[in-house]
C-alpha cells in the first residue's frame, strides 16, 4: 500500500517502547513478549509489529505473561493410553504457566487436543480433563513431554523421576568441537552471577555458602557429527537439574547454538538461530499402571536440520 502524506508515521513496537518508557532495547522487547505492553488497550507480543508512531503504549506489569501456543497438532499426541499421554512439544510454548493467568501453555494445549479427541469416547467425563505435570521442557526446547491422566500414574512416574530411572536423551547443537565424554558437577541456583550453574565454577570464597544448594547433575555427551564451528551432539541425563545440559556444555566451554543465557566466555561470534537447539529425542520409563518398559523417539526436528545445514555450509 502507498504512503500518502495524510496517513499517520508508523514505526516498530519495540523502538516505540523504548522511546516512550526509557528502557533499552531487551527490557523493551522482554515487556512485549511477555505482554505488558497495551497498544490501544490491546496486548501485542511481536516486537516488530508496526504501530502508529503516536499509538497509546502503556505498561502493565500486572498482565498474565502471553504465549505463543495455539492449537496441538494432531501428530503431537505420540501416544495416548487410560494412564499417559506423550507429546512432541513444539519450540516456543512453556510447558506449564510461569505466571498466574498465563494461557497458551503446553498443558492448556494437550488439554484442548484430549477434550477433541475423546469427546465421544466410552466413559469420558465432560468437563477438564484430569492432567498430571511429573517433569518439565525449556520453553525453547522441543521434544518429548509425558503428562499422566491417573493418580496411580502420576505417584509412580513421579517416582521414577526422583530416582533417576528415566531415560532421557537429548539431540543439541553446541559451539565448537565436542569430544565425547561426561560431565559431572554440583548445581547451585545462584553460582554468583545470578545464573545458574556448577559450584565448581564459582569463585572458592563463595563456595561454602551455597554448598547446601548444590545437587549432583551427570550428563553423557555423545559427539554425533562435526559441522564445522558446531558439533551435533546427544546427551542422555544420568540426572535431571534444571538447564542442566545447557549449563554443563556451557561451562565446558560449548555453549548450545541459539543459547542467549548461558554463553558467556564464548570466543568469537555466537551461531545466530532463532532459539536453543535442543530436542528431547528420547523418553522412556516403566509403564507406571503395569511396569513395562516403554520407549519413544523422534528424529531431529525441521528448524534444528536447517540450522545444521547452515553450519555444514559455511564450514
Amino acid at each position: 500500500m502507498r504512503t500518502t502524506s495524510s496517513d499517520p508515521p508508523r514505526t516498530a513496537l519495540d523502538r516505540l517502547v523504548r522511546q516512550r518508557l526509557g528502557v533499552s532495547w531487551g527490557k523493551a522487547r522482554a515487556w512485549i513478549r511477555a505482554g505488558k505492553i497495551l497498544v490501544g488497550g490491546i496486548p501485542l507480543d511481536d516486537p516488530l509489529a508496526v504501530v502508529d508512531a503516536g499509538a497509546d503504549v502503556v505498561l502493565r506489569e500486572d498482565a498474565p505473561r502471553t504465549s505463543r501456543g495455539g492449537v496441538l497438532p494432531p501428530d503431537a499426541i505420540v501416544h495416548l493410553d487410560d494412564h499417559l499421554v506423550v507429546v512432541d512439544k513444539p519450540p516456543g510454548v512453556s510447558t506449564v504457566p510461569y505466571e498466574r493467568g498465563e494461557r497458551g501453555t503446553l498443558d492448556e494445549m494437550v488439554r484442548v487436543a484430549l477434550s477433541r479427541r475423546l469427546r465421544r469416547a466410552r466413559g469420558f467425563l465432560q468437563g477438564r480433563p484430569p492432567l498430571g505435570v511429573v517433569h518439565r521442557l525449556d520453553k525453547e526446547t522441543s521434544g518429548l513431554i509425558a503428562f499422566t491422566r491417573t493418580w496411580l500414574a502420576k505417584k509412580g512416574l513421579s517416582e521414577q523421576f526422583r530416582a533417576h530411572t528415566v531415560h532421557r536423551r537429548y539431540l543439541a547443537l553446541a559451539h565448537g568441537l565436542v569430544r565425547s565424554g561426561t560431565i559431572s558437577s554440583r548445581l547451585v541456583p545462584d553460582r554468583g552471577d545470578g545464573l545458574r550453574g556448577s559450584i565448581e565454577a564459582m569463585p572458592r570464597r563463595l563456595r561454602a555458602a551455597a554448598a547446601g544448594a548444590a545437587r549432583p547433575a551427570v550428563t553423557h555427551v555423545e559427539a554425533i557429527e562435526t559441522l564445522g564451528g558446531a558439533t551435533l551432539v546427544a546427551c542422555r541425563l544420568a540426572t535431571g537439574r534444571t538447564h542442566q545440559v545447557r549449563i554443563h556444555l556451557s561451562e565446558a566451554g560449548h555453549p548450545l547454538v541459539g543459547e542467549r543465557v548461558y554463553i558467556r566466555g564464548l570466543p568469537g561470534n555466537p551461531i545466530p538461530a532463532p532459539r536453543v537447539m535442543l530436542h528431547a529425542a528420547e523418553l522412556g520409563f516403566l509403564h507406571p499402571a503395569d511396569g513395562r518398559p516403554v520407549r519413544w523417539e523422534l528424529g531431529m526436528p525441521a528448524d534444528m536440520r536447517r540450522i545444521a545445514e547452515a553450519i555444514r555450509r559455511s564450514s
